[in-house]
């Protein structure tokens, strides 16, 4: 797998890769049909394209050259200061082997002068959770959107410039 910036042509493989991995790891959370509503909304071909072009992100893709295996997406807040790891999903059966951590890195490589990088996940989420805290990432007291209708936990990883 190789890190690249997402395109317009990989816009039905990404929403196929977010539909997967979010039934995946959302259904046993919220119950497939409110998965449906959500992936439904959020990732849109629209909302995804959307992304292609949002100031201060970066849309990235782990590509073999016959699948997209990974997708992440992290926008710039503060001036530069903080990243927002929005998303970062690998398909299920692609997951553990190095390819979070590549996207990760290349996430971090295209905001150089940020000073720390914070998302939001699932409480029950454990998997995730698990990755983020074996990449350096400290739960914060901070509570996250509710955007799901639950509180999300807040981790952060200050970044050295």
């Amino acid at each position: 797998m190789f890190v690249r910036t997402a395109g317009d042509r990989d816009l039905a493989a990404i929403r196929a890769l977010l539909v997967e991995t979010w039934h995946a790891t959302y259904d046993g959370i919220y119950g497939a049909a409110k998965v449906t509503e959500i992936t439904d909304e959020w990732h849109s071909i629209a909302s995804l394209k959307a992304r292609l072009t949002k100031p201060v992100s970066e849309f990235l893709v782990a590509d073999d050259g016959k699948r997209i295996g990974g997708v992440a997406f992290a926008e710039s807040i503060d001036s530069g200061k903080q990243v927002v790891l929005k998303q970062l999903y690998v398909l299920p059966d692609l997951q553990g082997r190095g390819i979070g951590g590549m996207l990760l890195d290349e996430v971090i490589e295209s905001f150089p002068e940020a000073r720390a990088i914070r998302l939001e996940v699932e409480e029950q989420n454990t998997r995730a959770i698990a990755f983020y805290e074996a990449n350096g990432f400290v739960r914060s007291s901070d509570v996250g959107e509710q955007a799901s209708g639950k509180p999300m936990l807040v981790y952060r990883r200050p970044l050295v410039g």
